[in-house]
């Protein structure tokens, strides 16, 4: 099994660069964990307080069970993936199951600065962009998928998303062992992602 790690800052193209690698791999092939998934419940606390949570912290996820899920699969047994809301902060009472594959990739802006999740992956990889595309790709998400205002999104990225990227994400670049300039646009850099990640897929 090749356990792949893919950070970068939010909105830095993530997501695009492993729908592409995927695309171009046999389907059924690869299982992603999001870390999204892992973000702590947070029903016990008022909605007020909840729009309030520091997402871009290594302290809003729940790494231990991050990385007990993927020991587990590792060891060929099935997870329940959790389901995490961003328009509730909360987890779903339903989750989703994730069986072992040959390949699995571990997405997400803070899955490089957990140095015993770090050391279970087998390539890790961080998609680079410029803070002006990626603030632009946050603006466009934030307003049509968590239904926040502009002045809410520019607000957040002064406070939150810019200082926990210079402090917590972008630190991690060090630990990669391929940069992706341009995210999602560098179709050179995922050719060679994926020709690394074919050869561990079993015929």
């Amino acid at each position: 099994m090749l356990i792949v790690g893919i950070a970068g800052g939010t909105g830095s193209g993530k997501t695009t660069v492993v729908r592409k690698i995927i695309e171009k791999l046999p389907e059924g092939e690869v299982a992603v964990i999001p870390q999204d998934s892992y973000y702590y419940d947070s029903s016990h606390i008022p909605m007020q307080e909840r729009q309030k949570i520091n997402f871009d912290h290594p302290d809003s996820i729940e790494f231990g069970l991050l990385i007990d899920h993927v020991r587990q699969l590792r060891e060929g047994r099935s997870i329940a993936q959790p389901v995490y809301s961003y328009l509730t902060c909360t987890r779903q009472a339903e989750t989703v199951t994730v069986n072992p594959h040959d390949v699995i990739i571990i997405e997400g802006i803070l899955v490089l600065t957990n140095k015993e999740l770090r050391d279970m992956m087998d390539l890790k990889v961080f998609v680079d962009a410029e803070a002006d595309d990626r603030l632009i790709r946050v603006i466009m998400r934030d307003i049509v998928e968590r239904g926040r205002t502009v002045e809410k999104v520019l607000s957040r990225y002064e406070e939150t998303l810019k200082p926990m990227h210079t402090q917590f994400i972008e630190p991690t670049k060090r630990y990669a062992d391929i940069i992706v300039p341009q995210g999602g646009n560098n179709d050179i850099a995922i050719d060679i992602l994926t020709s690394h990640i074919r050869k561990h897929i079993k015929p």
